[in-house]
């Protein structure tokens, strides 16, 4: 993906707005609404993958996730906690034990194809929602493992929180 400067008159770091080439076609990046979320993504691209990379002062590992809105088409972009399974990446919509699942979710369900910056890799990658109870049991550990308070935001919420795999594409 080739991404680029767009004019905006904020110039609030998160008002970084860009435009994205994909097969001629022209996609405006719509920052979160969450300003701390378009700020964190922000500084991640902006530094080329070598600052912003930790959940505010967690200290625990983020990626961004680029992906497709599933209404406006635009560019959307999401820091997500970094949770390996080999060379695969578990996403993990749980939107801090929220009842509703998180918009990205809508828009994976509506376009698998996702770009994963890990640092200052990028990765075309094809996401497959978890729908087998052992390989989401098996996710789900790594999961916790990886980021401890997602089993208590299971436990907030009544919805089963969905459990994605991001693959490299072949």
């Amino acid at each position: 993906m080739e991404f680029k400067l767009a004019k905006s008159h904020d110039k609030t770091l998160a008002s970084l707005l860009y435009s994205e080439t994909n097969g001629g076609e022209m996609s405006e990046y719509i920052p979160s609404p969450r300003e701390w979320v378009a700020n964190q993504v922000a500084l991640y691209e902006s530094s080329g993958g070598t600052e912003g990379l930790t959940l505010r002062d967690t200290g625990l590992p983020v990626i961004i996730v680029t992906n497709r809105g599933n209404k406006t088409g635009a560019t959307r972009k999401t820091p997500l906690m970094r949770v390996k399974d080999g060379d695969n990446y578990v996403l993990v919509a749980s939107m801090g034990g929220a009842p509703k699942h998180p918009v990205w979710y809508y828009n994976l369900k509506t376009d698998r194809d996702v770009e994963i910056r890990d640092e200052t890799q990028v990765f075309n990658m094809r996401v497959r929602e978890i729908k087998d109870a052992e390989e989401r049991a098996r996710l789900w550990e790594i999961a916790v493992t990886a980021y401890p308070p997602y089993a208590d935001y299971q436990t907030k919420t009544d919805r089963i929180i969905p459990i994605f795999v991001a693959e490299p594409k072949p």
